[in-house]
């Protein structure tokens, strides 16, 4: 299965000057493109051609935008509707003599809780071959009807570096659920991770850094 991989401009440039860890912002970003290919993808909540992958131009960035990621509890729902999850496996090709590491993802979406329901974002993301960071976990409490954000950051002296001149597979990994808790049986919670506006979803903040001559 095979998702869209695109570029974007100004838009998400604009979306990733966030802050992040003082020390990654005196680091420049490396010259030339970078590109994201998705050599594997797997998940209930990225079916064939719901998600794309697109780069910033100023390689700060890239951002996974889904159109049909939602996990929904009560009235209607299936037994197995109350978890979604999306795993991909990213290939990010970078200039020649540098490294990079994920400093800040940001995960936006949509939630109708009903009040005693609860929704859950999880994810975490790591290198091919290497051990698996821990999974970070943000809830929210119904009642809640509006747009939601969670961001997962990391400091500078705990970012985890890919590995200088191998080729190992970025793996990104994310889950919503939705609990119904004490909420009405008859009434139906659900949390999205979409973009049905066509906005960004995800951001994943690159952080960079030269690597040592050989």
């Amino acid at each position: 299965m095979l998702l869209r991989r695109i570029t974007i401009g100004a838009a998400v440039a604009v979306l990733s000057a966030v802050a992040l860890p003082a020390q990654a912002e005196t680091a420049y970003n490396p010259p030339g493109r970078i590109t994201v290919d998705v050599v594997g993808v797997n998940g209930s909540g990225c079916p064939q051609g719901t998600a794309s992958v697109a780069t910033a131009s100023d390689n700060t960035a890239f951002t996974v935008t889904y159109s049909d990621y939602l996990a929904q509890a009560g009235a209607g729902s299936g037994g197995t509707e109350f978890r979604k999850n999306c795993q991909l496996a990213l290939q990010v090709h970078v200039p020649q003599g540098f490294t990079y590491a994920i400093a800040r993802a940001d995960y936006r979406g949509f939630a109708h809780l009903q009040r005693g329901a609860f929704g859950q974002e999880r994810a975490n993301y790591y290198f091919q071959g290497m051990a698996q960071s821990a999974r970070v976990s943000h809830q929210f409490t119904g009642p809640y009807t509006d747009n939601w954000q969670a961001s997962d950051q990391t400091e500078y002296a705990d970012l985890v570096w890919a590995p200088c001149g191998e080729e190992r597979n970025l793996n990104v990994n994310t889950e919503l659920r939705v609990y119904a808790g004490t909420s009405n049986p008859q009434a139906l919670s659900f949390m999205s991770m979409d973009s049905t506006d066509g906005s960004v979803s995800t951001v994943y903040h690159f952080a960079w850094k030269e690597c040592p001559a050989v």
